[in-house]
């Protein structure tokens, strides 16, 4: 449905407007939609996040500093987040030999067979996608990625 028709605003100042609110609106609707996926399985979007980062870097260990640069929402306690992902035992911490200040994290069997299964819901929240084609799913891609340029 066109963003002036969901938000009830037939007016916009301009393109530049519109296109800021539709992204603003768009992106709650995703994470909406993406949230109640996750809910069954105990998990927020930011923790899911970070097991995904892990399972990247499995069979290597991450620091909290690559979990950090790597993190959608850059607002997120990373600590935090890898603390409630410990008590979950989905991840499991050490102290990095080669630096003691840093803290290495790993993802658990436990975290990857959650992975596993969190990978058939992702398929259903693509199926949300499906009024748009991957040709123009590309295109989207790329005017997001210039619009940050």
């Amino acid at each position: 449905m066109e963003i002036g028709k969901e938000i009830k605003q037939s007016k916009f100042k301009n393109e530049y407007q519109k296109v800021l609110i539709n992204i603003l609106f768009t992106s709650g609707w995703l994470s909406s939609k993406h949230n109640s996926n996750l809910k069954p399985f105990g998990i927020s979007s930011q923790q899911y996040n970070l097991l995904r980062i892990l399972r990247g870097q499995y069979p290597n260990p991450a620091t909290v500093n690559l979990l950090i640069d790597r993190m959608l929402d850059k607002n997120s306690n990373a600590s935090r987040l890898v603390e409630k992902l410990r008590l979950k035992k989905l991840v499991e911490r050490a102290i990095c030999p080669e630096d003691r200040r840093a803290v290495n994290v790993i993802i658990t069997q436990k975290g990857l067979d959650l992975l596993e299964e969190l990978d058939k819901e992702e398929l259903s929240l693509l199926k949300d996608m499906k009024n748009i084609s991957e040709k123009e799913a590309a295109i989207i891609n790329q005017l997001l990625d210039k619009m940050r340029g």
